[in-house]
């Protein structure tokens, strides 16, 4: 028995209204999730020069639709990057990282003018930290980031049988206390061994599109 994810109409609705946001000729950055998914499918319908990809499953769909990957370090800064939330609040800042692709999905946001998220009102929080905060560790620094995480108040959880495209281990850490995001990825940054973290504050979004059974909303940050 095959189970339809219920939010896949909004999924598509917003990676439609995402479409927009596309010029012909652009090399497009691209993010990773399942609400990304629904743009890909969509792409062809766009003439792109190419896309930058976040993740080794996002470059092996591109590819499958004839989309040209470029390395960043080819194309330098990036005129759009489209990518999902697992969460996002009122000032754009967002976690990612449920898919574990944080590291290169930061790194493109960052080389990109403009972030465009997408995401159902579902993933819309008052406050960031009910979904886990994946946190990418040097695999040898493992024991020891779990520690630091915990006299942060943090309970992290090793993501077993998991490697990034980077070959380094995620600690999905719960419980954390985000009262200001910008601080608090920086906090995590500096410990020694973290790679990056799911924080996306200094890469916070320009701009949401928020679907519900009402339609896609824009706002703008």
């Amino acid at each position: 028995m095959t189970h339809t994810d219920p939010k896949l109409a909004q999924k598509r609705a917003v990676a439609k209204s995402a479409l927009d946001y596309v010029e012909d000729g652009m090399i497009l950055g691209v993010g990773t999730g399942s609400t990304v998914n629904c743009l890909i499918e969509l792409l062809p319908q766009v003439r792109l020069k190419g896309a930058v990809a976040s993740s080794k499953v996002t470059e092996d769909k591109l590819r499958a639709l004839g989309i040209e990957i470029f390395d960043l370090n080819a194309v330098g800064e990036l005129d759009l990057y489209i990518d999902g939330a697992d969460e996002i609040d009122a000032q754009g800042n967002m976690i990612k990282g449920g898919g574990g692709a944080l590291t290169r999905e930061k790194i493109v946001a960052a080389a990109s003018k403009q972030f465009v998220c997408m995401v159902d009102d579902s993933k819309v929080v008052d406050k960031l930290g009910r979904f886990p905060v994946a946190v990418e560790v040097l695999p040898q620094a493992r024991s020891y980031v779990a520690r630091e995480l915990v006299k942060l108040g943090g309970d992290p959880v090793y993501r077993e049988n998991f490697v990034t495209d980077y070959g380094h281990v995620i600690l999905d850490t719960y419980e954390l206390d985000i009262k200001n995001p910008s601080d608090f990825e920086q906090v995590l940054n500096n410990i020694v061994g973290v790679v990056c973290n799911g924080i996306f504050a200094s890469q916070s979004a320009h701009i949401m599109l928020k679907a519900s059974d009402g339609g896609v909303e824009v706002v703008k940050f």
